[in-house]
């Protein structure tokens, strides 16, 4: 009997955790806030402090249009994949030494899980896929 009690307590634990794992683009336009102040995406986006950010799953380091890069990110030969761009975000300055983003970073896996969910619904001409 205890056996079973904790087999439905380990499944109900199991399957309450999974959902935390997924990503939410709906939140990741939250966590998208704290990227904003230098960073703009979507239709219209242009580049500010940092480049514009449309397309950026998938683009090479250092190529948004019309953005002065640092030599070290342009040298950095990274194409922004997720798991890239999730070490990444997490420090910048440690990915790529050298970078001008002045940002602590995301330090949350969920939040950059999240985050990675609302740049990938951006095609590289700012129109949202979903």
């Amino acid at each position: 009997m205890h056996r079973l009690t904790a087999a439905f307590v380990l499944a109900g634990l199991l399957a309450g955790a999974s959902p935390a794992f997924a990503q939410d683009a709906a939140a990741g336009e939250k966590v998208f806030l704290k990227c904003r102040a230098c960073h703009q995406i979507g239709e219209g986006a242009r580049n500010l402090v940092g480049p514009e950010l449309n397309g950026l799953i998938g683009r090479k380091s250092g190529t948004a249009p019309n953005y002065s890069y640092s030599a070290a990110n342009k040298a950095s030969d990274l194409t922004w994949d997720e798991a890239t761009f999730k070490d990444y975000i997490r420090d910048p300055k440690a990915k790529i030494p050298g970078t001008k983003m002045i940002f602590v970073g995301i330090k949350n896996d969920k939040d950059i899980d999240d985050l990675v969910a609302y740049l990938k619904r951006f095609g590289a001409d700012g129109k949202t896929g979903s």
